[in-house]
């Protein structure tokens, strides 16, 4: 890890099972209690698959999927666990642990997983959103209008998501990495640590960014921004490759699945909101702004060749590179390695 970086470090990666944040929810049913909804296409009952599956409070498909029943609709035979992680760097380690089939992560704890040493036996096969100002860092003193009024200050994120991502990326741009404070934060405990006095700033996403915004915070800068310089990030859909190749009919119905939610998202948002409202714990009022951060990705063009497709490989790859420079991991991978933790052909199955 690099010394011009003042961090406060939490223990490594532990390959003990993780206690998700919310408790197991049979297919079916999502948090709200409601009954599955129709299945949008012909059901599968021929899928008797066992699948555990993380989320995240992250405004995306998987939330609309996991509140409608919509896998129990279309895979009545199934039987799909729901569990609850805070950040990517915890669904990484269920992973590590074999506790868990497919989770949601971002794109740079997944390229730590598919790195050394970790090495995990995992693809991802589904990008649920390319993240853009759904991400961004926000600032307590108003007076800090640029990266460069960060010196000396005390910024949270959480170490090995999207967010240190796009932060150290924006750090390392404006050359004052060495003269700020990083603190190591998960989402749900930024708001108290503001509140407290104890940071500065922050880069985080929803719904922890909307209360810093509400607590008085202001944008100094977001992930779209460090997009558009040349480090993009996503969140994703990652599997075990044991599960892949063993059920791989339900994958396609999965994405299906998917596939049929991000056009929700697209086509009625307001429809969706009441879905994604009632996962986050929001107004779906509140949800048509976080929708406006992130872009949403059907199955034709995850299965292009500039994503699962293809090109894809490169952009873990890239992601390795800048991870390796902090210290995030101890090699990168050649990018056929990369592009064999790709698995398009639930996407593409989606397609037909």
């Amino acid at each position: 890890m690099k010394s011009a970086v003042r961090r406060v470090v939490t223990a490594g990666l532990a390959v003990a099972a993780v206690v998700a944040t919310a408790g197991c929810v049979e297919s079916g049913r999502g948090d709200t209690g409601s009954a599955a909804a129709a299945c949008p296409f012909a059901a599968d009952p021929s899928v008797t698959t066992q699948a555990r599956i993380g989320y995240q409070a992250i405004p995306n498909a998987d939330l609309l999927v996991k509140d409608r029943g919509l896998l129990a609709a279309c895979l009545p035979n199934a039987k799909v666990e729901w569990s609850q992680f805070s950040s990517g760097a915890d669904v990484v380690q269920a992973f590590g642990a074999g506790s868990l089939d497919i989770g949601t992560m971002g794109s740079s704890p997944a390229t730590k997983a598919l790195s050394a040493p970790l090495n995990l036996p995992v693809r991802v096969l589904w990008i649920h959103d390319v993240i853009g100002a759904s991400e961004s860092l926000v600032a307590k003193d108003k007076s800090i209008s640029s990266l460069d009024g960060l010196r000396g200050k005390r910024v949270a994120t959480p170490f090995g998501s999207t967010a240190h991502y796009s932060l150290l990326a924006a750090l390392g741009r404006a050359g004052i990495a060495g003269d700020v404070q990083l603190i190591n934060m998960k989402p749900d405990a930024i708001p108290g640590a503001w509140n407290g006095g104890q940071i500065d700033a922050a880069w985080v996403w929803d719904p922890t960014l909307s209360k810093l915004r509400e607590a008085g915070g202001h944008l100094v800068t977001s992930s779209a921004d460090t997009a558009a310089a040349g480090a993009p990030t996503f969140d994703l859909a990652v599997a075990s490759t044991k599960f892949l190749d063993e059920n791989a009919r339900f994958a396609v119905v999965w994405a299906k699945v998917q596939d049929y939610a991000v056009r929700q998202l697209r086509t009625k948002p307001e429809d969706a909101a009441v879905s994604l409202g009632a996962q986050l714990g929001i107004e779906p009022k509140l949800v048509g702004p976080q929708l406006a951060g992130y872009t949403y990705l059907d199955a034709t063009e995850q299965a292009d060749a500039k994503y699962l497709g293809g090109g894809f490989g490169g952009d873990l790859r890239k992601t390795a590179e800048f991870l390796l420079s902090q210290g995030g991991i101890d090699a990168v991978g050649a990018e056929p390695a990369y592009r064999t933790g790709i698995y398009a052909e639930a996407a593409k199955g989606a397609t037909a």
